[in-house]
């Protein structure tokens, strides 16, 4: 059998469904508030993006706009002649290359020396140890020492030195004729192309006529008309021979012998030459050497 409710049972069995649908009434709501802020959220951020593209985009508009108002400036004549300025500036990159190599070379050349330095001491030093455990008998040290050093000189000199050593050992020489240096001996400009550029004596200039003396002895070898050189007269003296060269006429013949001081010939301008003058040129052992350092001319 079905129990009776009774009236108060009833009443608090509605006031529990009653509070049960607002309860769920309530929960539904706050739901739909939070979808709703979300959207809300998300609606604000796209907006907020879209604002500053839109934003960039005027800033780029205006920069344009400014850059068109104002290119006067920027392609005026003031503008690129500073920008001209700055382009032929002259950077010397081959001062800065020597000065820098300089530098280098200098820090090198300084260790070197240093250890040069150092090796010498320890030489000095390992000499006199050996001196005195040979109790005076440096003397024979010495002279072993000496051969070196002599070797050593001759080593130094380059080959031009030796051949103006030898010169000197082996004869005196005078001035030939008197006038002016118009062509020293070596690499020289010339003014025409027939003249060569290698210069293997020294050319003294000097008035057409002028009588030329042999600036040492020794035999002629060559008298000749022919080549380059014009009316020329070799002179031979050991391993050394003297060429005068361009004259006008000639004094002596091959096979004399000629004392120094002797007039041999006249001052001309024969062969390839572009005035008066005397090509005066020594030779040993067919090597040339500068004749001004071995006379002064």
């Amino acid at each position: 059998m079905e129990r009776v409710m009774t009236v108060e049972e009833r009443i608090k069995r509605a006031e529990e469904i009653y509070a049960r649908r607002k309860r769920n009434e309530g929960l539904t709501v706050i739901k739909d508030e939070d979808i709703k802020k979300e959207k809300s959220e998300k609606k604000d951020i796209k907006l907020l993006k879209k604002m500053l593209i839109q934003l960039m985009v005027c800033v780029c508009i205006y920069l344009v706009i400014y850059i068109i108002q104002n290119n006067q400036y920027i392609f005026s004549e003031d503008f690129i002649h500073k920008v001209n300025e700055i382009i032929s500036y002259d950077i010397d990159l081959k001062k800065i290359y020597e000065d820098t190599k300089n530098y280098i070379m200098s820090i090198f050349n300084k260790e070197k020396e240093e250890e040069n330095k150092e090796e010498e001491q320890n030489d000095q030093t390992n000499t006199t140890q050996s001196n005195e455990a040979n109790n005076g008998i440096g003397g024979a040290v010495e002279e072993t020492n000496k051969e070196p050093e002599q070797e050593k000189e001759n080593e130094v000199l380059s080959q031009e030195e030796q051949d103006i050593l030898n010169v000197k050992n082996t004869a005196n020489f005078i001035r030939p004729v008197e006038g002016t240096i118009s062509s020293v001996y070596g690499y020289r400009e010339t003014a025409t192309g027939t003249v060569p550029k290698n210069h293997t004596g020294t050319d003294i200039a000097a008035t057409m006529g002028t009588k030329i003396k042999s600036a040492t002895d020794g035999q002629v070898v060559l008298v000749s008309e022919e080549g380059d050189y014009g009316k020329h007269i070799k002179i031979q003296i050991g391993e050394v021979s003297i060429i005068y060269a361009h004259c006008n006429s000639l004094y002596v013949k091959e096979g004399e012998q000629v004392t120094q001081g002797q007039e041999i010939a006249e001052v001309g301008s024969t062969g390839n030459s572009t005035g008066p003058h005397l090509h005066f040129e020594i030779r040993i052992s067919e090597r040339t050497v500068d004749p001004q350092k071995i006379l002064e001319l």
